[in-house]
């Protein structure tokens, strides 16, 4: 029998991605939601997470500076793998030493365009719209030690919205979130995507 793997998702916000990976993973035979981190105390993430009976745990911002606070709660929980749902800190590079490979992020616009620091939720559809772009979408990468630039293993389009206001934007690219990320996460763990 193939050993349970756990997941820690992080997030910093209103967690529906986070909230989706975990009904996804829900009785799955291999994989499971095991921890949701997050970076604030008050992100909606958490009582999502709560209700899914997913356990929680709370690491500010300046401990991530800090291995010493950081490791020992993966441990704890016996963490395998890690997925990014909306977690905007930088992912310290002792960590990703760790976890190599094995720290996903989605991001929402097609890399490398309209990525790094600051480019996160409505930030990236009012560029994408701004810019004129046609299309925009999803991508799924690795992680490394800057915003946005690891090895991207999946992406997905969507057509910008005829009113091309960034909500009816940011709706398509929810969309193609919901559908794709859990369904790349579990192909990426059973080794059906390198």
């Amino acid at each position: 029998m193939q050993k349970k793997i756990d997941l820690a998702i992080l997030a910093s916000g209103s967690g529906t991605n986070a909230e989706n990976i975990i009904k996804y993973f829900d009785n799955h035979p291999i994989i499971d939601a095991a921890l949701l981190v997050s970076n604030k105390n008050d992100a909606k993430a958490i009582e999502k997470a709560k209700n899914h009976n997913v356990p929680v745990e709370v690491i500010s911002n300046k401990q991530w500076n800090n291995p010493e606070d950081v490791l020992p709660v993966f441990e704890k929980y016996k963490i395998d793998f890690i997925v990014l749902a909306g977690f905007l800190i930088l992912v310290p590079s002792w960590l990703i030493e760790k976890y190599n490979r094995n720290i996903l992020n989605i991001h929402p616009a097609l890399l490398p365009e309209f990525g790094g620091k600051g480019m996160y939720g409505m930030n990236v559809h009012c560029a994408v719209i701004n810019e004129g772009k046609e299309e925009s979408g999803i991508s799924i990468h690795y992680v490394n030690e800057k915003y946005d630039e690891g090895d991207i293993i999946f992406q997905a389009k969507c057509k910008v919205p005829k009113d091309r206001s960034p909500k009816s934007l940011a709706k398509k690219v929810h969309k193609l979130e919901y559908e794709f990320y859990p369904k790349v996460i579990e192909s990426v763990i059973m080794g059906k995507i390198k």
